[in-house]
């Protein structure tokens, strides 16, 4: 069973379409959408051998031509010399404005091709089909692109919308349990930002979506989706709204500067950490009950999650050089701190000018429980 969640944006609407089997059906959904039966992929090596063979097998049985750029795996792809090299990939291709680019792959892939696709020609269309979790929740849905700078991630970048995505819940099978559990760090998010009902579905569920579930794994998905895309129509550029959507990700993103984008941290391991201290942080301002952070860190372990500073290996700077890293983010405003805290479970709100020193506290208590 195919479910869609219509992204309504006007002129940029779309359609994500969510279920098992699309890989498979790609070349009959992406069809419709092209101006002539020709497309460009872009992928990574280890999607790639998973899967291009049969997203190209499909395209070809709609008479759809295909060629493909294979990049390194890794954060590390996001970069301005992987995009150099897409971009140009592209343009030796012919790639045209009413033509499609397919990003076939995770977060970074989708990332990448999408800032390519919009930097290319001044626009182009593209289709992403995203195969970890994190990618079909999160990063697939709502127009983010970019690449990461050495002054921190997601710096440089443009909202792009896409034409489809396409979030084949079958391919989650061909995960690694740790990537697979990094990307329900995002699923875990809906929940605790916008939806107490959903968070409580993941208490009982969340191990049955762990163990290959597939009505699961569909319905967390699709209920992420429709969070996001809810949020996204609201407020497409994040000037208000949107931001509730990076519950955990200013603590995310110093981590992974911090651990220097290594798999010593994958993102969505960085957000659940990231939730984790932001409910804490909100306890120890008096929003929330304390119980709050407790049920949330209760219910990462029992997924066998990271969910503490404790659980990254090797060195992490201190305290004060953790908030200085923050100080990076794209969520900065005017040189304060903005960070999204929570009033309970499935109530965030944005807290604009939040006192630093409770934050360091925050993260010096966590320190210290790593010696």
């Amino acid at each position: 069973m195919i479910e869609t969640v219509h992204v309504d944006l006007g002129e940029r609407a779309y359609d994500v379409r969510i279920g098992p089997g699309l890989l498979s059906r790609a070349g009959a959904e992406i069809a419709p959408v092209l101006s002539r039966p020709r497309v460009a992929i872009v992928t990574d090596e280890t999607v790639g051998a998973r899967h291009l063979a049969a997203l190209q097998s499909a395209l070809g049985a709609e008479g759809i031509e295909s060629t493909a750029l294979t990049l390194p795996p890794g954060e590390a792809t996001k970069s301005w010399a992987q995009l150099s090299r897409t971009v140009e990939w592209l343009l030796d291709q012919r790639i045209e404005r009413r033509d499609v680019v397919i990003a076939l792959g995770g977060g970074v892939i989708g990332d990448l091709v999408g800032f390519a696709a919009a930097i290319l020609r001044r626009g182009v269309r593209f289709v992403q089909i995203p195969t970890s979790l994190l990618a079909q929740v999160d990063s697939s849905v709502g127009g983010k692109t970019g690449i990461n700078a050495p002054q921190g991630k997601n710096l440089v970048g443009a909202f792009h919308q896409p034409t489809l995505v396409l979030a084949d819940t079958d391919v989650l099978s061909t995960l690694a349990r740790r990537d697979l559990l990094a990307g329900y760090g995002e699923v875990v998010k809906y929940g605790l930002l916008g939806d107490a009902a959903f968070f409580e579905w993941l208490e009982g569920a969340g191990p049955l979506l762990a163990d290959g579930d597939g009505a699961a794994r569909v319905r967390a998905v699709r209920r992420s989706v429709e969070m996001k895309a809810d949020i996204v129509v609201r407020d497409e550029t994040e000037q208000g709204d949107r931001a509730l959507l990076n519950l955990g990700h200013t603590f995310c993103h110093a981590l992974e500067a911090a651990t220097g984008y290594s798999d010593r941290l994958l993102h969505g391991e960085g957000v659940a950490i990231g939730c984790a201290l932001a409910f804490e942080t909100s306890a120890r301002l008096g929003f929330c009950a304390q119980e709050a952070p407790s049920r949330v860190r209760a219910h990462l372990r029992e997924m066998g999650m990271k969910t503490d500073l404790s659980d990254i290996p090797g060195d992490l700077p201190d305290a004060a050089a953790l908030l200085d890293l923050m100080g990076q983010d794209k969520k900065v405003v005017d040189g304060k701190l903005r960070f999204i805290l929570a009033r309970a479970i499935g109530d965030s709100f944005v807290a604009d000018d939040v006192d630093g020193a409770v934050v360091q506290r925050v993260l010096s208590d966590a320190l210290a429980q790593r010696r």
